[in-house]
């Protein structure tokens, strides 16, 4: 095997598994300990990956963030799957929050019947609420464009005044060393701050979002269950350690 195509492999495994060790690639590709060590030498001075104690970890890269329109059409049918799931959970006379995001958003129409109260600080999910009939309290403050919702110092201040039977949670980014993130550190702020206001803690997320990390942390895994898709076993089970996870196409 040529060294290009051995290293393009090793890049395909540190996508799967984060980390791979000296001699499990040994192993693979049946090559001595010094092949394997120039290979990864070579790979990260090349900036493709960082050598660790016995083997390789790869190199992680922030996620760019889509506005809310791009993201409402991806993965369209997993997030109303994730979403009515979400929503059996609520019982009726509760008080709800729900975070901007694409996936809380499509909880709206399947608690229409809920007789619950929703608190979010989304523009879009306000308008939808109430249109749907649904008693809906709008957390003010200064609205991030990219996301329409509001996310200063005012709108934690008024999440802060608040207290939540459960709520459900948009995020960017799902990793296991790195926890909860997103990209901009005021809307990180006020997820936390609502995260820290409810007694039951979701966050909805598909598959895309797991592996990956943004500028702001919003928590630790620990912190929330997981309501997604159906993941990868390596993936969902290493998950598993640190919290607890829903896959609702499993």
């Amino acid at each position: 095997m040529l060294t290009e195509e051995r290293q393009h492999k090793i890049l395909s495994l540190l996508n799967e598994q984060e980390i791979i060790k000296t001699r499990d690639l040994m192993m693979t590709f049946d090559v001595s300990e010094s092949t394997i060590r120039r290979d990864l030498q070579e790979m990260e001075e090349a900036g493709i990956l960082k050598r660790v104690h016995g083997g390789a970890k790869g190199i992680i890269k922030l996620e760019t963030e889509l506005n809310m329109r791009e993201k409402s059409s991806k993965n369209i049918h997993e997030k109303q799957r994730i979403a009515q799931y979400a929503a059996s959970l609520v019982s009726p006379g509760e008080f709800i929050y729900l975070d901007a995001g694409t996936t809380t958003y499509e909880m709206l129409p399947f608690l229409k019947e809920k007789d619950v109260h929703v608190i979010t600080n989304s523009v879009y999910h306000a308008s939808a609420g109430a249109d749907l009939g649904i008693k809906t309290t709008m957390i003010g403050g200064e609205i991030r464009m990219a996301t329409k919702a509001a996310v200063s110092s005012q709108a934690i201040e008024q999440i802060k005044s608040c207290y939540f039977d459960r709520a459900f949670m948009g995020i960017n980014g799902i990793h296991l060393d790195y926890g909860y993130t997103t990209a901009d550190a005021e809307e990180a702020a006020t997820k936390k701050t609502a995260m820290n206001q409810a007694q039951h803690v979701f966050v909805l997320a598909d598959k895309s979002k797991f592996s990956k990390v943004n500028f702001s942390k919003v928590g630790n895994l620990e912190e929330a269950l997981i309501i997604t898709d159906s993941l990868e076993e390596d993936i969902s089970d290493r998950l598993r350690t640190k919290t607890t996870i829903k896959e609702v196409l499993k």
